[in-house]
């Protein structure tokens, strides 16, 4: 990024999550930034009346309507404003309405040329009432579309709420948008670096954060390759989280020891199968099949596993083998013995996605070729970009030594190249987060633009 732009913050959150709590914060405590705040309100006071809070922070109200609709002329000359006095501040902070939509205001810093040329949107800062949110989550277009563009999320009145549903809550939240990086709060009590300068449109700063966020989530937790003689075995299960679990038991491909991207894909797609439901003492053989073990009985659970042919044998499962004190078995003259697996391997497990808005993430190997990628997303937010909210990504693109980081709000886009590759590893990573997101329609679009 240019670093003469001003970095732009916008704090959304829907009706009484606490952003005024939050900037106040912001504009009380010493962290040595000057800031300009724009707020964002419903009335009739005039929209540049300006009011100074002390000599570091201005505040600007625009009034008489939304930043996401009818105001947004009056933000960018607001913004055109405010770079006339460069000189009195470091950071902006544009506080919406509790019922606007991020995304537009986003747009705002895209859609201009002599915007991008000033400002940097730095983050969005989404606060959530941990209480409150479940009255709007399922029925608030608003409240779903904050949380999915939040590049920061402050889960906050964390007091007013059980531990139990506290996590409740953030498991829903990251299983609308898994990039956000989750805080939670008492009054809005969140480190200011917490909530400015974090990056948020920077995704090499995000991986940094997070290095696991573009692994694909995956219908299982854990895997592990088991050297398996003829006969019969036992897979025994203790108490666990869940009345059942889903599980695949696969020959592994000839030659390999070790669980491939390929080999994961295979099985994750055998558990959109149709499953096959089996009680502790039925038999249960390798193959093609979805398994779900029911496992509501207490005490242990044993499921016979009929090996025909010796060799190696990957059981694929739904939750942590801790998590169930799982264990696999075999009887013989010495004794029962107990198979340690010869590899191991724990996925990014899959949230339950709330039904409409979701995060994609996609790593793909091989250089991509500039023409057909430009092409392939251009025609993705031409025909799909209102369901869009957000995407950001790196390509490593044919020809070229640098990275080209690219970042799209809605059917708006910016690309350019970024640093050189170096010694890094090259490949092209990509984040979706939208409405009715197609994973495996993405993964094809994506591989038909190698070059």
């Amino acid at each position: 990024m240019n670093g003469s732009k001003v970095p732009v913050t916008v704090l959304t959150g829907f009706l009484g999550s606490g952003k005024t709590t939050l900037l106040n914060r912001i504009l009380s405590e010493n962290h040595g930034k000057r800031i300009a705040v724009i707020e964002n309100e419903f009335g009739e006071i005039g929209i540049d009346q300006a009011l100074v809070i002390n000599a570091d922070e201005e505040i600007f109200e625009m009034n008489n309507g939304c930043i996401c609709c009818t105001v947004r002329g009056d933000l960018i000359r607001i913004l055109g404003n405010l770079m006339k006095r460069r000189d009195k501040f470091d950071h902006i902070l544009v506080e919406t309405t509790g019922m606007a939509d991020p995304g537009p205001v986003a747009q705002t810093f895209f859609v201009d040329d002599e915007m991008r040329e000033m400002f940097k949107l730095d983050g969005i800062v989404t606060m959530v009432d941990a209480k409150h949110v479940w009255l709007h989550i399922d029925e608030s277009s608003e409240c779903k579309e904050q949380i999915a563009f939040g590049d920061v999320i402050v889960l906050n009145k964390a007091d007013l709420v059980t531990p139990e549903q506290l996590d409740q809550v953030e498991k829903r939240i990251r299983s609308m948008n898994a990039l956000a990086r989750v805080h939670r709060s008492v009054a809005a009590d969140v480190p200011v670096p917490a909530v400015l300068d974090v990056g948020g449109f920077d995704l090499s700063r995000a991986l940094e954060v997070k290095p696991t966020f573009l692994e694909p989530e995956y219908p299982f937790e854990w895997a592990g390759v088991f050297e398996l003689d003829e006969g019969t075995h036992a897979l025994v299960l203790g108490d666990g989280p869940d009345p059942s679990m889903s599980l695949v038991i696969r020959p592994m491909p000839a030659g390999t020891r070790n669980l491939t991207e390929a080999e994961d894909e295979a099985v994750a797609r055998l558990y959109a199968t149709e499953e096959r439901r089996v009680e502790p003492g039925m038999v249960l053989a390798p193959g093609e099949t979805h398994w779900v073990l029911r496992l509501a009985t207490k005490g242990a659970k044993t499921f016979p596993i009929r090996i025909s042919s010796a060799g190696l044998y990957a059981l694929y499962t739904q939750h942590l083998p801790e998590e169930l004190s799982l264990s696999l078995r075999q009887e013989t003259a010495a004794g029962v013995s107990v198979h340690a697996p010869a590899f191991t391997k724990t996925y990014a497990a899959a949230h339950t996605h709330d039904a409409s808005v979701s995060s994609v993430g996609i790593r793909l190997d091989g250089a991509i070729d500039e023409t057909k990628v430009n092409k392939w997303l251009s025609k993705l937010l031409r025909e799909q970009g209102t369901d869009i909210f957000r995407m950001k990504g790196i390509l490593n693109v044919a020809g070229s030594d640098a990275r080209f980081v690219f970042q799209a709000v809605h059917m708006l886009f910016d690309a350019r190249e970024d640093r050189p590759w170096g010694d890094a590893p090259r490949a092209s990573e990509l984040v979706f987060i939208g409405r009715s997101l197609d994973r495996d329609a993405l993964e094809r679009g994506l591989r038909a633009c190698l070059a």
